[in-house]
């Protein structure tokens, strides 16, 4: 017999606030965390803005010396704050208890990038003697969910999850599987990014990946409109707290949501684009129902990919009509990247956190900057303002470059 999983804690880092209630308010008012990048000159490049954390200080999120600081990496530092966030949240104490049945499992699409460009400067322009010894640990992909556990003296799974734009969502699936199959009681999991980097930009810009409206940042991200021309590159980190059912119970947590099915797959077709008839996201979303024991008109909300790429949102879009059938059109369905961007290997861990507060609130974020609908994108995506709206159960999708697609499904809580 599956043991039930539940959600207990919640946390995030975003460029619309890094407390989930102003996340969820500014995401719920439909307004814009999305301007000009601040932390390099971007003006030569040919894309200059992005969801990015202004002004952000580890330390007033979280206690940490200046000589820690400066051996983890600013995904980590983000990574780290959305977990002290979460654990706070739940109100568990990781230090009572057998650390050997809590684990972490933090995904990140790509880890430390920021490191690898100041240590490449410092190899060419000094020498090889002048590369930190920090280096690697620093942008290893599994160093956040690494100090995540040497931090909380988590003991039990200790794992990472690299698959691009569905990291966190890989992440989260595979925490509740642990669990799910009796081999942690507890696991702190979700996804971490911080690509807003010189290289991470003209890299995602040379992909003609992203939006190029400069003029206007806060539009650019526009999810299933016609007018869409790429995604906006954020960063941040959404991490939770997953308990067994019975275990939460028995320490009197407040449980936010129940984890239902978890279903993934890959494309098998190409390593930057979807599969235009959106065949895999639609078998990955196929088995996290058939993983929760549900019919697809048992979901009223579909927290969408929707990165507002041309291929993207339209291959969704025939997925989500290829499982739901006749129930698709009776679908909400938003994608809140209009809102915070495109967190890569975190956004499904910011994603989880705002299907959870769906749940809890009963009602939908919207798709912001949804003005004149794409022909071949015809399903009730939220048009710019919230609704409030009967939830009993929801589906947030993550699809990433390599075809990896990941896809979870939640309920409310139980009785």
């Amino acid at each position: 017999m599956r043991r039930r999983v539940v959600v207990t804690g919640l946390g995030v880092v975003t460029a619309l606030g890094c407390e989930v209630r102003a996340l969820w308010d500014n995401l719920c008012a439909g307004k814009s965390g999305v301007g000009k990048i601040q932390r390099f000159d971007a003006s030569e490049f040919k894309v200059s803005f992005g969801g990015e954390i202004s002004d952000f200080n580890i330390q007033q999120h979280f206690e940490i010396g200046d000589k820690d600081i400066r051996r983890i990496d600013r995904f980590v530092q983000f990574g780290m704050v959305a977990a002290h966030k979460a654990i706070t949240h739940s109100g568990i104490d990781l230090g009572a208890g057998d650390a050997y049945r809590y684990g972490t499992l933090i995904g990140s699409g790509i880890g430390g990038l920021s490191e690898i460009e100041a240590q490449h400067a410092a190899l060419f322009d000094r020498g090889p003697q002048r590369v930190s010894p920090f280096m690697i640990p620093k942008l290893m992909v599994n160093a956040a969910s690494g100090n995540v556990s040497v931090h909380w003296k988590l003991k039990g799974p200790n794992s990472a999850v690299a698959t691009a734009c569905a990291s966190a969502t890989n992440a989260i699936g595979d925490a509740f599987k642990l669990i799910q199959g009796d081999m942690a009681d507890v696991m702190v999991t979700g996804g971490s990014e911080a690509a807003i980097t010189p290289m991470g930009l003209s890299g995602f810009a040379r992909m003609q990946a992203l939006s190029t409206r400069n003029d206007n940042p806060q539009g650019a991200s526009r999810p299933f409109d016609k007018g869409r021309d790429g995604f906006v590159m954020a960063e941040g980190a959404g991490v939770v707290v997953l308990e067994e059912l019975e275990f939460a119970r028995a320490r009197g947590a407040t449980i936010l949501a129940e984890v239902l099915g978890y279903g993934m797959s890959a494309d098998g077709s190409h390593m930057t684009s979807p599969d235009p008839e959106g065949r895999g996201a639609a078998r990955a979303m196929a088995g996290a129902l058939r993983d929760g024991k549900l019919t697809a008109d048992q979901i009223q909300y579909i927290n969408a990919h929707g990165t507002s790429t041309p291929q993207g949102d339209k291959a969704e879009t025939i997925a989500i009509k290829t499982v739901y059938g006749d129930h698709a059109k009776k679908l909400c369905v938003s994608s809140t990247k209009s809102a915070i961007g495109h967190q890569l290997g975190a956004s499904g861990g910011v994603e989880f956190v705002v299907s959870v507060q769906t749940l809890l609130d009963q009602v939908v974020p919207p798709t912001i900057n949804l003005e004149d609908p794409d022909d071949e994108c015809d399903l009730d995506y939220v048009p710019n303002k919230a609704r409030s709206l009967k939830v009993d159960r929801v589906m947030s999708n993550s699809f990433g470059f390599g075809g990896h697609n990941a896809c979870l499904v939640l309920g409310k809580a139980p009785e």
